[in-house]
């Protein structure tokens, strides 16, 4: 499905990816974790095109992709930001929003995609013409995920899709993700700075640490304590550390 080989990314004379390779088969969830400044949601920008200046290859369902993507990319790849607040404009009700993307891309049916896609986050039908300042943040996270699911996309890019929201409705939106990963048949990337939050939710995941991909292994062996990098099992011990002050 995704396919991504010496990933190469530079701010001027700074290169701050380093030749990342990953493949994503089709279905699986794959998470990318490390701290800040690490590279991670850089190396998402770059696949869901919102950056075009790299080098390598990045390759979907086995086509090479350009530094600049076709509107029909677009359909099939879909990115959840990790402010909800910041990614819905202020402005615009959650009607206009949702059904934004389906007027430019003239598609019919717009009443019943948006009522599908409210249905499939659990939101009510009365939240449609409410602006996203009424909305708790958990609703509006929701709004943004239904918005990328309105495109009937093939693969979720997900940054960070938890880090705004208050600890109670983090499980929440990640359970919906879960559900709605096997109910429409879909693939994740994402990202996060958190290793229980990846491990909840992923299959496999990739460690990053001053922009290169140190380590990537499976969940179970995550668990089963048969991280081999440094960095993974530092990070590991630090989430269980929080964990325990929690």
């Amino acid at each position: 499905m995704i396919d991504v080989q010496d990933l190469r990314i530079a701010f001027g004379p700074k290169e701050v990816v380093k030749g990342v390779t990953l493949s994503v088969p089709a279905g699986e969830s794959f998470g990318i974790v490390g701290e800040s400044g690490s590279g991670k949601s850089t190396v998402l920008r770059a696949l869901a095109g919102l950056n075009q200046h790299w080098t390598g290859e990045i390759r979907f369902e086995g086509a090479p992709v350009a530094s600049k993507r076709p509107r029909a990319f677009f359909r099939k790849v879909q990115m959840v930001f990790q402010d909800p607040f910041g990614s819905l404009h202020p402005r615009q009700t959650i009607d206009r929003i949702l059904s934004e993307f389906l007027s430019v891309n003239g598609l019919d049916d717009v009443d019943g995609r948006v009522n599908r896609a409210l249905d499939a986050v659990a939101l009510p039908q009365s939240v449609r013409f409410r602006f996203p300042h009424q909305l708790s943040g958990g609703q509006r996270q929701r709004v943004a995920i239904a918005r990328a699911l309105i495109a009937e996309p093939k693969v979720l890019l997900l940054d960070e899709p938890t880090s705004a929201l208050d600890v109670s409705v983090q499980a929440e939106v990640l359970n919906l993700l879960g559900r709605l990963r096997k109910s429409h048949g879909l693939t994740y990337v994402m990202v996060s700075h958190n290793m229980s939050v990846v491990a909840h939710l992923c299959d496999r995941l990739g460690v990053m640490q001053h922009g290169e991909m140190v380590e990537q292994l499976s969940v179970t062996d995550l668990r089963a304590r048969r991280a081999t990098h440094p960095h993974t099992r530092e990070l590991v011990e630090l989430g269980q550390a929080l964990a325990s002050t929690a």
